[in-house]
């Protein structure tokens, strides 16, 4: 008895990319999944005091979106690799032929990111003025009489009501004393 072996050669390259950008949204799948066990592991370890009040606690949303990314990334998986395929973009507004506008995101960017890094020295309501301003700025509201302002009082609405009235602490930075 003898046994005859077939040998499959291997793939092309060209055959593996054709499939890659055939089934793209796979990548999409492994974002939500990654994201998915991120949260999961981030809620299950987190430290839960005692004394919580009621049967749902802070573990309860973070477990609930993590499950739920999960499942989206197993769904959407199935759904690709039976040959499911993404709609191109056809909104009415949109002009597929325009390149991006990479200033207006690198502005955004910049604005988010120097926020951030402000937020601990300046407090909340210098910097989340800055972070609406900027991001106005970036959008293209060039009104230098009226964007300040409204960014002031935005942030510091945004400041009382989650510092005063939903009990979450931001920081004050130098107006700490003042609000």
């Amino acid at each position: 008895m003898t046994t005859q072996t077939t040998d499959i050669p291997p793939a092309e390259p060209s055959e593996r990319r054709s499939w890659l950008r055939e089934h793209s949204e796979l990548g999409v799948c492994a974002l939500l999944l990654v994201l998915g066990v991120l949260v999961l592991t981030d809620a299950l370890t987190m430290d839960v005091d005692i004394a919580q009040r009621g049967p749902v606690g802070p573990k309860t949303v973070p477990l609930v979106v993590g499950a739920g990314l999960l499942v989206i990334a197993a769904l959407l998986a199935v759904d690709v690799l039976r040959g499911g395929r993404g709609q191109a973009e056809g909104g009415e507004d949109i002009d597929l032929s325009e390149p991006a506008d990479w200033r207006t995101v690198l502005l955004l960017a910049g604005v988010f990111l120097g926020s951030a890094v402000l937020i601990e020295p300046l407090g909340f309501p210098v910097a989340g003025a800055l972070l609406f301003w900027g991001a106005a700025f970036a959008l293209g509201s060039r009104r230098i009489d009226r964007d300040p302002l409204i960014a002031a009082g935005l942030s510091l609405v945004t400041y009382v009501v989650f510092n005063n009235l939903l009990g979450v602490p931001l920081p004050g930075g130098p107006l700490m004393g003042v609000l």
